[in-house]
């Protein structure tokens, strides 16, 4: 059970001493912890929440390089993101994929279409060529190319490409925690950093179990704050004076049943002058977002937030029914932790971009990770290992790889495998994609433990909870590996369940209760009551 994994990752945070105590599990952490361990550094990694829980749960699910970023003149920003994206795209195959993004010009808007096209073909040669090549659409081809959009305002349009991931944001971040964790990090989640000193050299950080409530202490040489939107509080906990600090943007998506058949991401500029998505999401559609300034990262969904996308969308699409309140499946909420320095006064937070900087206390061995994107995250997690050699740390291992996919040939092997269970014929008709494709993307090689699972049980190839497309021997494998620690860090980052099931539905599930006594053991029943009242 997850619980083991956990409960033993707690009992050796409290006894040995790290090299590194990373706090915080979001994107810039989890790469931190795998690019480090993979190099054999001691690591310790915890989060207050689950792992990903924050603003990494919260994405559009794009993985791009930043064409919005040409309006305000950073060029070497966009080729840089340009560049990583390419790699994200090359290393993740089956995760991190091209799509088009079919984009419409109203009448009237601030820049002339023919200067926003010439923008994409600009953005395309600055990524290298890496995907296809854009196209100029007039008012009548995008019409034929979506009958959903609505041409009576536009001016006419274009098609470009990016990239999205093809499952949920939180599993990509969890695969770098997970991959950490093979290469002998030590990570719990629900872990929270209440203190942290730092007194002869050394730091020790005094955290509390969130779940049992007990506190210990964890010692370490290097402390790495990568709370995300939190940076700030924990730096101010810690007695760290930066250089730099965050402005937060919310953006708000919502998910409803899918509105738009087309495997592109409908693109449009909102009545606030922002970009604004319709973005497939399987079964379902996800619809936004919001750009709105807050002064704190702890936001939440409100009725004018609501009403903003769903009166964009409405007017933007050709729907046969407007969208109401009543079609929303679930929504996600989260901020954009935006880098300004230290010292500016009034930063103008719509013009900021996601860049990060990753700041470094020499005499305190202290490092602050501030800002970044999904899509930069690799290169986060290589200087993440540069500056951690600065501050004299020496590495036992050299060369490993820490992020991509297995080779080629070893998901070949894996297909014919599957083809030969015949595991295919086993594929939900309302499924996306083949059920080998959604194995090997989700879990790589460890998807061959599935396998054997169905060779000697068939049933382990039965989709456990009604809506879902989840097999029990996901589940089982979940349990062992993933550190679920509530029903929630399954069904909503572990997977995607509750983003497109409604919260009825998953409760009424005739296979919820078995999936909790797989994840949780005795402890099944009470875990599922907890999900039920806290979902309310």
């Amino acid at each position: 059970m997850s619980l083991n994994l956990r409960n033993s990752n707690i009992s050796k945070l409290a006894d040995r001493h790290f090299e590194v105590c990373i706090v915080g599990g979001g994107i810039n952490g989890a790469v931190a912890a795998a690019a480090l361990a993979a190099r054999g550094v001691r690591v310790a990694l915890i989060d207050k929440g689950d792992f990903g829980g924050g603003s990494s749960s919260q994405s559009s699910n794009l993985a791009w390089g930043g064409i919005k970023y040409l309006e305000s003149g950073e060029l070497g920003l966009v080729a840089g993101l340009c560049k990583s994206r390419n790699h994200l795209m090359k290393s993740f195959p089956s995760t991190v994929k091209e799509i088009r993004f079919l984009t419409t010009v109203q009448r009237g808007f601030r820049m002339p279409i023919l200067f926003l096209y010439l923008g994409t073909l600009l953005y395309w040669a600055m990524g290298r060529f890496a995907t296809r090549a854009p196209l100029y659409l007039s008012r009548r081809a995008l019409e034929r190319r979506d009958k959903r959009i609505s041409i009576e305002t536009a001016q006419g349009g274009f098609e470009y490409s990016d990239c999205y991931l093809h499952d949920n944001d939180t599993r990509f971040v969890f695969s770098f925690v997970r991959t950490a964790m093979d290469y002998g990090a030590v990570a719990a989640n629900y872990v929270s950093a209440t203190a942290a000193n730092f007194q002869g050299g050394r730091w020790q950080i005094t955290v509390r179990d969130e779940i049992d409530g007990r506190a210990f202490d964890i010692g370490c040489d290097i402390l790495i704050n990568a709370c995300g939107p939190e940076v700030d509080f924990f730096n101010a906990h810690a007695g760290q004076e930066t250089r730099h600090r965050h402005v937060f943007s919310k953006g708000v998506h919502l998910i409803v049943d899918r509105i738009v058949d087309s495997a592109r991401i409908l693109t449009f500029f909102a009545s606030d002058g922002r970009m604004f998505f319709v973005i497939p999401m399987g079964p379902k559609t996800c619809i936004g977002t919001t750009d709105t300034e807050v002064s704190d990262p702890n936001v939440a969904v409100t009725d004018e937030d609501r009403e903003f996308i769903l009166n964009n969308a409405n007017e933007m699409l050709s729907l046969a029914q407007p969208l109401t309140v009543a079609d929303i499946i679930a929504e996600r909420c989260g901020v954009r932790p935006l880098v300004v320095s230290g010292h500016s006064v009034g930063a103008n937070w719509v013009e900021l971009s996601r860049k990060h900087e990753i700041e470094v206390h020499d005499t305190s061995k202290h490092i602050s990770i501030f800002g970044g994107k999904l899509t930069d995250c690799l290169n986060v997690g290589e200087e993440i290992v540069s500056r951690v050699s600065e501050l004299g740390l020496s590495f036992r291992v050299s060369g490993q790889r820490w992020y991509g996919e297995p080779e080629r040939r070893i998901k070949e092997q894996f297909l014919v495998q599957a083809r030969l269970l015949e595991l295919d014929e086993m594929t939900d008709p309302r499924s996306c994609e083949p059920l080998t494709e959604r194995l090997w993307r989700r879990y790589g090689a460890n998807a061959f433990e599935m396998l054997e699972s169905v060779r000697e049980d068939p049933t382990n190839a039965d989709r456990l909870i009604e809506h879902a497309e989840y097999l029990r021997c996901e589940i089982e494998q979940a349990g062992r590996r993933e550190m679920i620690t509530k029903l929630d860090d399954f069904l909503r980052r572990r997977s995607k369940i509750s983003l497109v099931v409604r919260r009825d539905d998953i409760i009424d599930a005739p296979g919820l209760r078995e999936a909790c006594q797989i994840l949780f053991g005795a402890d099944g029943d009470a875990k599922l009551q907890e999900y039920v009242e806290n979902s309310a």
